[in-house]
């Protein structure tokens, strides 16, 4: 099968189109033949040698694909697996996806949306499974509340803004350009706001009266912290997911404590199988239905092919798009 390698670690440069053996299913698992897969800054950061595979993953990068089974083996009870050869689908992954084939977990495959095409379903499962469990599991979104979504016209921030307002969430976003900020409106952000320009701490203590925010979805880290805790509202949550710009902060507990706040936040990869499987169930059952009646969608910025892989992340790396980057794999 072709593939796409990191034959050095540094630069776009280095990612190589090869060949690799095709990968044989295990009980449990499922062979998908890649339609698309989705590009997302882990690949980056595994390429710049910063983030490496869990052990017994694929050193190919590609964290997310979309496709069709070409084989479901049992499971390991003997029992028969949920999916069948020619089924659409698309999967959460922990390596492997810029592959013409992909050996997956069966807990971590998902139906492809009714309507939905290839590259869109290969743009949801990394990022919806993201948001899922750190909004709506650590950060325990309810209805009614305001969020925050630094970031707003990422991957991640273009789905957290839909899902927030979904579920009945009064949705902020911060995001680099009045274009960005434009975008992040039109998907369902009440203020966006751009940092480069503007005060976002300052502005949406005015919006809320002084109340603060509940929950605050983060990536950027650094001196962010510190204005996070002191914008979140009363038994407000922070929800650290990357550390654009630091993984260290100084900060004063106090407000912590006075305020009653969480500081929590997670990685998605190392998790285990019956994890993210249990993230899978929660996502089939409260937003798949959302997918299917188009009130949530990906937002796909620009596709390439898989030998554009290089290309693919030099855009990543540039923050010049809105929402999701897919690599076209097309190996049936």
């Amino acid at each position: 099968m072709r593939a796409v390698e990191i034959a050095q670690a540094g630069g776009p440069d280095g990612l190589r189109l090869t060949e690799r053996p095709r990968p044989a299913p295990g009980p449990g698992e499922v062979l998908i033949a890649v339609r698309a897969a989705g590009v997302n800054r882990p690949d980056v950061l595994q390429r710049l040698g910063k983030y490496p595979p869990p052990p017994g993953a694929s050193d190919l990068p590609g964290l997310e694909v979309a496709g069709h089974v070409v084989e479901a083996p049992p499971r390991a009870d003997g029992s028969p697996s949920r999916w069948r050869a020619g089924d659409a689908v698309c999967a959460l992954v922990a390596g492997g996806g810029y592959a013409g084939f992909s050996a997956v977990p069966e807990a971590q495959v998902l139906p492809v949306p009714p309507g939905f095409s290839m590259v869109e379903a290969a743009a949801l499962p990394e990022t919806f499974f993201t948001v899922w469990t750190n909004v709506f599991d650590r950060g325990r979104l309810a209805p009614g509340e305001t969020l925050l979504v630094h970031g707003g016209s990422s991957g991640i921030g273009t789905t957290a803004i839909q899902l927030g307002r979904a579920f009945g969430a009064t949705v902020f976003a911060t995001a680099g350009s009045a274009e960005k900020c434009a975008a992040c409106g039109a998907l369902g952000a009440a203020i966006a706001i751009n940092y480069r320009e503007r005060d976002w701490r300052a502005e949406l203590q005015a919006a809320t009266g002084g109340r603060g925010v509940d929950v605050i979805l983060d990536m950027v880290g650094g001196d962010y912290v510190t204005r996070n805790l002191d914008l979140l509202a009363v038994d407000g949550r922070l929800v650290q997911i990357a550390f654009l710009n630091s993984s260290k902060a100084e900060i004063d507990l106090m407000p912590v404590m006075r305020r009653r706040l969480t500081i929590t936040g997670s990685t998605l990869r190392p998790r285990s199988v019956a994890e993210k499987g249990a993230i899978a169930r929660a996502l089939e059952a409260r937003v798949w239905p959302l997918l299917a009646s188009r009130t949530v969608a990906p937002v796909v910025y620009r596709t390439f092919p898989l030998a554009g892989a290089a290309d693919a992340h030099r855009l990543m790396e540039s923050g010049r798009h809105i929402g999701k980057i897919v690599l076209v794999v097309d190996e049936e």
